[in-house]
């Protein structure tokens, strides 16, 4: 019988799940900014997406009736100095 292999290394992979908020939105009534093709994606697959400022759902509601998320605007004004789709083009 063989001995076991000493000095080895063991590696931990972490893996972190986001999961899509399956509340109703209610709670948070703001238009988020989305890449058009994500949310275009997510109006056929059903899938979550992630706003600029974070916020992970799936959208459901008509985003026109609902005023602008400030943290959002705040990030895409920022970034409108690099150009007007930065960093969305591709």
């Amino acid at each position: 019988m063989s001995e076991p292999q000493r000095g080895g290394s063991l590696d931990v992979l972490e893996q972190t799940e986001v999961k899509p908020d399956s509340g109703s939105g209610d709670a948070d009534r703001y238009a988020h900014f989305v890449r058009r093709d994500r949310a275009n994606r997510s109006a056929a697959t059903g899938q979550a997406v992630v706003a600029l400022c974070g916020k992970v759902w799936v959208p459901t509601r008509d985003a026109k009736k609902y005023p602008v998320c400030p943290r959002c605007k705040e990030m895409r004004d920022e970034m409108g100095k690099h150009g007007p789709s930065w960093p969305f083009k591709e």
